[in-house]
């Protein structure tokens, strides 16, 4: 099975959950921005969470099937069609042979996720099929997705041929993901104490629970640079650098922050005020330029039981697709 970019995107990659351990040598984990709608998509298809799937951005690419195939689309909402005919998202879909899906309308999110049953097919490098920009490494060629390139799927335990029917280009299976209670009140963003919180003034301590913060056009896979009220320390220092995170707020010598997002450095130099909690950084990672958003003070244990929750909600999910597919493979064999 396989299948090919006939339009590529503004930036469209294959990524996993990330290269991890490799943070001594300067490289970075990388991996998808969105865990949350990564790990569903996956699980809609029947793959594992950490399969490699193609992560997408708007204007998105137009994708043409080769073969049958089972997929599902989870995270922003880019109004999805096959053969100009629309298709849900958080919710698997049948395709047939040389059907054409098309991105026509941005209407939520920053990052959508494609996952295809089966398991495209990557070379890995250091264990993960995510690809590395600036290394040129992983994923599809080491870069992002062009137009004519072909990527083949392995085949799965799943026949999408006996999900369709003989006439519709597709066939969307019963069951969906509700979502939307990770991404609710997607403009209020937890955050915990960094390393160099109480280095900071008490003014600008309380000016990072009050004001709001916009992301600015310049931000990428890397870092979101954020616009708002100049922050400031209490005195000036010289810090070593020390390791940092996805996640990780800092301040600028300028007095703006910036978090640190999936393809971060693994050391930094500027005070680390504070991260973001593990539970939000789905939410964080579907505000894309422009967005605006307030930052709230947390305690570890409350991130620590939301993270908890967020992966038990994940594990049931994954659990019950799993069911499902089995149990519709049945009954079409018998």
């Amino acid at each position: 099975m396989a299948l090919t970019i006939i339009r590529q995107g503004v930036l469209d990659t294959v990524q996993d959950r990330g290269r991890f351990g490799h943070a001594d040598a300067g490289i970075n984990p990388g991996g998808v921005m969105d865990r949350y709608a990564s790990s569903v998509a996956n699980s809609l298809v029947g793959n594992n969470y950490n399969e490699p799937l193609i992560e997408m951005h708007f204007p998105a690419p137009q994708i043409m099937f080769r073969e049958d195939a089972l997929i599902a689309i989870c995270g922003a909402d880019f109004n999805p069609s096959i053969n100009e005919e629309p298709i849900p998202c958080w919710q698997p879909v049948a395709v047939k042979k040389n059907s054409l899906l098309h991105f026509s309308k941005w209407k939520w999110g920053a990052r959508a996720y494609l996952a295809v049953h089966g398991q495209l097919e990557c070379t890995p490098w250091l264990n993960s099929c995510s690809t590395n920009l600036k290394a040129a490494m992983g994923g599809h060629c080491g870069r992002a997705l062009m137009k004519s390139d072909v990527i083949k799927v392995k085949r799965g335990s799943f026949s999408a041929s006996r999900l369709l029917n003989g006439k519709d280009s597709f066939n969307v299976l019963h069951w969906g993901i509700p979502h939307h209670h990770t991404y609710k009140d997607v403009q209020d963003i937890h955050m915990i104490h960094g390393p160099e919180w109480e280095l900071m003034h008490e003014s600008s301590k309380q000016t990072i629970t009050d004001a709001s913060f916009t992301i600015d056009p310049r931000s990428d896979r890397m870092a979101y640079m954020l616009d708002g009220e100049l922050l400031q320390l209490q005195e000036q220092f010289e810090m070593v650098s020390s390791g940092v995170d996805y996640g990780t707020i800092q301040l600028l010598p300028g007095g703006q922050l910036v978090i640190l997002m999936a393809d971060h450095q693994t050391t930094g130099g500027y005070p680390r005020i504070g991260n973001i909690i593990g539970a939000h950084l789905p939410k964080l990672s579907q505000l894309g330029a422009g967005a605006s958003f307030r930052l709230s003070l947390t305690d570890v244990r409350t991130a620590e039981q939301m993270l908890f929750s967020q992966e038990r909600d994940l594990r049931t999910i994954q659990w019950s697709c799993l069911d499902h597919l089995n149990q519709l493979h049945a009954q079409y064999r018998s």
